[in-house]
C-alpha cells in the first residue's frame, strides 16, 4: 500500500471472519468496521461531535454528489473534506458510478465516460473515469474508489459482460490517472450475477496491485439468496493482504453474514434512513415507533443499549416526537441506530479473537431474526 498506509489481519476465526487493522492517514480503522454514510459531507441528524462519541473512525461520501454541490473547487479551497466537514478521521469517496448508471433515463454510458443530467437542475455533464480522479483527488479523502458500472438487477448477460468489461477498463484509466500518494485507490470488482464474469472481474482488478478491493454490484435487487451465493464466491478470489469492501450492504444479519465471509469494511443508509422514518433496530430486532402500542410504553428503547437514547428516553417520548415531527425524534434514533451498528462491529471484532464468531452470530441471528430489514444501497 501507498505511504502512510497499511492494513494487517489480527485474528482470523474457524468461520471464515477476519480481524484487522487498517491504518490511513488520519488514523486506524479496527477492521470488521461499519462506515457511516455521510453522501454530501453530512451524515444525516449527526454533528461530527456525535459521531466520535459513538466510536465511528471513518466515513463514507460521495464524489458524485459533492461534484454537483457545492464543487470540488470549493471543497478544495476549504483545504478539503476533512476541514469542510469538520471530522479528523478518515473518509472514502465512492466514486458515484452507482449514482450515476442508476439514474437511466437522465444518462448514457460510453467507454468514454458517462454523460448525465443533473437531478438538482437539469445541467448536462460528462465525466470520463480521468474527471472522476481528479475529482476525488481534490476532495482529499483518505481512500478513493475507481469508476465502476454495476449491472442492476436483473440484466442480460451480454449487459452484465459490458459493465464488467468497461469497469475493468476505467479501472485501468482511473490508476493512470492518480496521483496523490496520500490517498489509497480502491479497484471495484462487478460482473454481476455471474461466476464467470466476477472471476474474471477479480483477476483483471487484482491484476492492477489496488490498494484494496471493493465488491460492487450486489443489493441492487436480486434475491438475497443471490447476493451471498455470489459473495462466498468472490470474496476467497481476493488478495488476503488488502482490505475488502462490500458497497452498500445491508442490515445487521446481512453485515455478520458478510464478515463470516472475510469481509473488512461496509456502508449502508440504512441505520440512518430508518432513524428519520420512525424504525429503531434494536436487540430483539427492529421496532416501528410509529405503532400505537408503543403510545404509552415508558419503557427503554432497547433495555440492552447502553446510548445515550436509551438511556435517558422511553419509546412513549419517541414516538410522540415522530408524531409531533419534532426533528429531535430523528436526531435519537439514528443516533441509537448509528450506535447499534458500531457496537455490532465491536462485538464481532470481539468474537473474533475470542474464536467465537460463529456463535456470536447464530445468536444474534436468533434474538433479531434471520431476514432483517430489508437491504438496499
Amino acid at each position: 500500500m501507498k505511504p502512510g498506509f497499511g492494513f494487517e489481519v489480527l485474528a482470523t476465526d474457524a468461520s471464515g471472519a477476519r480481524r484487522g487493522r487498517l491504518i490511513t492517514p488520519h488514523g486506524v480503522i479496527e477492521t470488521p468496521a461499519f462506515m457511516p454514510v455521510g453522501t454530501q459531507a453530512t451524515v444525516k441528524a449527526m454533528l461530527p461531535e456525535e459521531l466520535k462519541a459513538l466510536g465511528a473512525t471513518v466515513l463514507l461520501s460521495n464524489a458524485y454528489h459533492l461534484y454537483l454541490r457545492p464543487g470540488p473547487e470549493l471543497i478544495e479551497r476549504a483545504g478539503g473534506l476533512h476541514s469542510f466537514m469538520n471530522w479528523d478521521r478518515a473518509i472514502l469517496t465512492d466514486s458515484g458510478g452507482f449514482q450515476i448508471v442508476s439514474l437511466q433515463v437522465l444518462r448514457r454510458v460510453s467507454d468514454e465516460g458517462v454523460e448525465f443530467q443533473s437531478h438538482i437542475d437539469g445541467s448536462r455533464h460528462f465525466l470520463t473515469p480521468e474527471d472522476v480522479i481528479r475529482i476525488e483527488e481534490r476532495l482529499g479523502a483518505d481512500i478513493i474508489m475507481a469508476l465502476d458500472e454495476p449491472a442492476l438487477y436483473p440484466s442480460s448477460w451480454e449487459k452484465q459482460r459490458e459493465a464488467m468489461e468497461r469497469t475493468a477498463a476505467w479501472a485501468r484509466r482511473c490508476q493512470a490517472a492518480h496521483r496523490r500518494e496520500d490517498q489509497a485507490l480502491f479497484g471495484i470488482v462487478q460482473g454481476g450475477f455471474e461466476r464467470s464474469l466476477r472471476q474474471e472481474s477479480v483477476e483483471r482488478t487484482v491484476a492492477l496491485e489496488f490498494d484494496g478491493y471493493a465488491i460492487g454490484g450486489l443489493s441492487v435487487g436480486e434475491p438475497k439468496e443471490v447476493t451471498w451465493e455470489i459473495l462466498a464466491f468472490t470474496v476467497p478470489l481476493l488478495p488476503a493482504n488488502r482490505p475488502r469492501y462490500l458497497m452498500g450492504v445491508g442490515t445487521p444479519i446481512d453485515l455478520l453474514e458478510a464478515i463470516e465471509q472475510g469481509v473488512d469494511l461496509f456502508d449502508c443508509v440504512l441505520p440512518t434512513r430508518m432513524g428519520r422514518t420512525g424504525t429503531a433496530f434494536v436487540s430483539t430486532g427492529r421496532l416501528n415507533l410509529r405503532n400505537a402500542r408503543f403510545a404509552e410504553d415508558l419503557s427503554p428503547l432497547d433495555p440492552q443499549c447502553e446510548c445515550s437514547t436509551c438511556r435517558h428516553y422511553t419509546r412513549a417520548y419517541l414516538r410522540h416526537l415522530f408524531q409531533a415531527k419534532e426533528i429531535t425524534g430523528i436526531r435519537l434514533l439514528t443516533y441509537h441506530n448509528l450506535h447499534f451498528y458500531l457496537r455490532l462491529m465491536e462485538q464481532a471484532r470481539a468474537a473474533i479473537e475470542a474464536g467465537t464468531f460463529r456463535a456470536f452470530k447464530k445468536e444474534r441471528e436468533e434474538s433479531m431474526g434471520s431476514t432483517g430489514a430489508p437491504s438496499f444501497p
